[in-house]
């Protein structure tokens, strides 16, 4: 039996309502491995001809939203942080290379922030990573993928400001 998005968005409440920090977070990144296993729920939900960003489903009262993303090829993206909230990245095809960064400054109102790798590594299918506020990462794709993703708000309505990836050579 497929799990649906709304037993999923159901599931994920739950474990929100019971603990919104971060032990609950973590159980809805379970929950989010655990329906990347559901191959009818994957292709129902997170086409690999579907648009770059979809909107699944928002908490109307505890904002989070659910996010299915369809990447076509190469796609990279520069440090960044989800601003004051979380996210979850699955991965349901294909493959990310995923960079967490040291801050070294945070952005400014007329300066971005400054930001220093610290390590890459490999989301393959069935895999979730949990990011919490304030946490630095950037995803890289050579080919084409496809994501489930959580965010603890809607990104589409958050003020974010840039980060610049420093040397560590020469950083101060």
């Amino acid at each position: 039996m497929t799990t649906t998005i709304e037993q999923f968005a159901a599931a994920c409440r739950k474990a929100l309502e019971a603990d919104p920090g971060p032990a609950g977070r973590e159980k809805v990144c379970g929950l989010v491995r655990d329906v990347l296993r559901d191959r009818t729920f994957i292709e129902a939900h997170i086409p690999a001809d579907g648009p770059e960003r979809r909107v699944l489903y928002e908490d109307p009262e505890l904002g989070f939203t659910i996010l299915a993303h369809a990447y076509q090829g190469v796609k990279n993206s520069s440090p960044h942080d989800h601003g004051p909230t979380w996210a979850i990245y699955g991965q349901a095809s294909g493959e990310t290379i995923m960079t967490d960064w040291e801050c070294l400054a945070r952005p400014t109102e007329t300066a971005p922030g400054k930001a220093r790798r610290i390590r890459d590594y490999k989301l393959t299918p069935g895999m979730a990573f949990l990011y919490e506020p304030g946490v630095l990462h950037s995803p890289r794709r050579e080919d084409s993928t496809t994501l489930l993703r959580i965010e603890g708000e809607n990104l589409d309505r958050i003020k974010r400001r840039p980060y610049t990836a420093v040397d560590s050579a020469l950083s101060p």
